[in-house]
C-alpha cells in the first residue's frame, strides 16, 4: 500500500514539472506583423515579405495561417483602388511573402489577418508599403 502512494505521490510531482516547464503563450496583443522591406517597385507580380513578431521574445513565428488579406491605397485616399494578394511559398521561418500588382506609384495598405497555433483571437495589422516608380 505504501510503494502505491509513493507512485502516485511521484506521478504528481513528475506532471508539476512537466507543466511548470511548458512554455508559456503570449497573448494576441503581443504579436504584429513587420514589413522586410517597406518599399517595392510599382508594377506587376511585385513580391512583399512580411515577418509575424512575437515582441514578448523578439523571435519570428512561423506556421502562422494567413487569412485575410487586402491591399488598397488607403493611405492616400484611395481605397477604392484595390488590387489581389496571392500568397507565395516561404523562403525563411516566420516570413511570409505576398505577390501583388502595384498599379501606380504611391502608399499601399496591406491588412493582414492571421491565426497564431495555440493562440486564442487574431492578429490584425495595417502596413503601409510605398510603390515607386
Amino acid at each position: 500500500m505504501k510503494s502505491l502512494h509513493l507512485a502516485r505521490a511521484a506521478a504528481a510531482a513528475l506532471i508539476g514539472v512537466a507543466l511548470a516547464h511548458a512554455p508559456a503563450h503570449a497573448e494576441i496583443k503581443n504579436y504584429e506583423f513587420q514589413l522586410v522591406q517597406p518599399t517595392v517597385k510599382a508594377g506587376a507580380d511585385r513580391v512583399v515579405t512580411v515577418r509575424l513578431l512575437d515582441k514578448s521574445t523578439g523571435k519570428s513565428v512561423p506556421d502562422a495561417i494567413i487569412f485575410s488579406t487586402r491591399l488598397d491605397m488607403a493611405p492616400d485616399g484611395m481605397q477604392e483602388m484595390a488590387t489581389k494578394v496571392t500568397p507565395m511559398p516561404s523562403t525563411e521561418p516566420g516570413t511570409y511573402r505576398l505577390k501583388a500588382t502595384f498599379g501606380m506609384a504611391g502608399r499601399w495598405q496591406l491588412s493582414l489577418g492571421a491565426k497564431v497555433q495555440g493562440e486564442t483571437g487574431s492578429v490584425e495589422n495595417k502596413l503601409v508599403v510605398t510603390a515607386e516608380q
